[in-house]
């Protein structure tokens, strides 16, 4: 799985289930007959992977190749208007349409402006703009960027490549340790920062 990607340990496509599929059935096979050699599972799981790889490769450079795979998305609601026949073409009932909405926190179908049945069965909806909400642009404020936090200590492990890309050293990171009466990183749970020195701490004693 790692070897086709971090996208097989999310949501896939339907050629990408039915090669995971493949994969543990011919895998168990070995491994519940002990007569067949194990090199029998492992040279087709091994063909299996190789194609997949291949396949997302194609799919990467041909457009043409990857509608073949793995299809296009169904415009489900357009301009506020459900449309019946693709719900039906992809067999997605209303209830199913409803669940998929309530999950995003939409209960009102009427604020939703478009809707659209992803490759890879999930539902993307965008809200009409007066449905949106307020950020801080909307408003003319000007929000801090603050950065993203990154872990500096991780049970007690301190992450010194992280501390370098933020900008800090472990005499920083003592200094905040003694702000917070904590001797050593030992103490430390997890320890987060960002690049404006925000820092969030949880202690052993904490947790």
């Amino acid at each position: 799985m790692r070897i086709m990607g971090k996208r097989q340990l999310g949501e896939m496509e339907p050629a990408e289930f039915v090669v995971a599929v493949l994969i543990s059935d011919l895998a168990a096979h070995p491994l519940q007959d002990i007569g067949t050699p194990l090199l029998y599972g492992l040279i087709p799981v091994m063909i299996l992977v190789l194609c997949q790889v291949l396949i997302s490769g194609g799919m990467m450079k041909s457009l043409k190749f990857r509608s073949l795979i793995c299809g296009k998305p169904s415009l489900i609601i357009e301009n506020g208007k459900i449309s019946a026949l693709e719900l039906q073409k992809n067999r997605v009932t209303l209830d199913e349409l409803s669940e998929q909405l309530r999950k995003k926190d939409i209960l009102d179908i009427s604020t939703v402006k478009y809707a659209v049945l992803e490759t890879d069965g999930s539902l993307s909806a965008i809200l009409y703009p007066a449905e949106s909400p307020l950020t801080p642009k909307h408003m003319n404020i000007q929000a801090d960027d603050v950065g993203y936090p990154v872990i500096v200590i991780n049970d007690g492990h301190i992450i010194e490549h992280n501390l370098k890309k933020l900008g800090f050293n472990l005499q920083w990171l003592e200094k905040q340790l003694g702000a917070r009466k904590l001797k050593h990183a030992d103490d430390v749970f997890l320890m987060t920062a960002d690049t404006s020195g925000k820092v969030y701490l949880a202690s052993r004693e904490d947790t």
